[in-house]
């Protein structure tokens, strides 16, 4: 197994949240799109998904009682960065959407920025220019399959 078969390319993120409808409507609003999936039905949903990006990936936001006991009261784990082409016009319209600035912009040097977000429901969510995204993207990186 190589280093690339490891981990071949960002699959899903989950989130939680207490109000999963809350929380659904409040990214429906942000990314102007509806959830693809969600269950057991719209009206109580426990788990909505999206499909973001140039790739599709799958962005799952899951009711907070569904996560083991220790990590249902605060944020945890991995911050997930998501590419933007600009940080300022989405980080502008998270805080406007009453997320609260959790690392602001940062420029790394080498065109890479990133920023952070605690959105209404607890979890932060990152954002990130970065121009090894879009070398990828250019090059059909995602699009290329490995032989196994």
């Amino acid at each position: 197994m190589s280093a690339n078969d490891k981990f071949r390319g960002l699959a899903q993120v989950n989130i939680s949240a207490n109000d999963v409808v809350k929380a659904r409507d409040w990214y429906a609003i942000f990314l102007g799109i509806e959830p693809y999936f969600q269950r057991p039905d719209a009206v109580t949903p426990a788990y909505v998904e999206f499909r973001l990006g140039d790739y599709q990936h799958e962005l799952g936001i899951i009711d907070r009682s569904y996560l083991p006991e220790q990590t249902r009261t605060s944020p945890g784990g991995a911050v997930v960065r998501w590419h933007v082409d600009d940080l300022s016009a989405p980080l502008a319209q998270l805080i406007k959407l009453g997320a609260q600035e959790n690392e602001p912009v940062t420029e790394l040097g080498c065109e890479f920025a990133t920023a952070s977000v605690v959105y209404p429901f607890g979890n932060i969510l990152g954002l990130m220019h970065s121009p090894h995204y879009l070398q990828t993207l250019a090059s059909g990186g995602g699009d290329q399959k490995q032989s196994r």
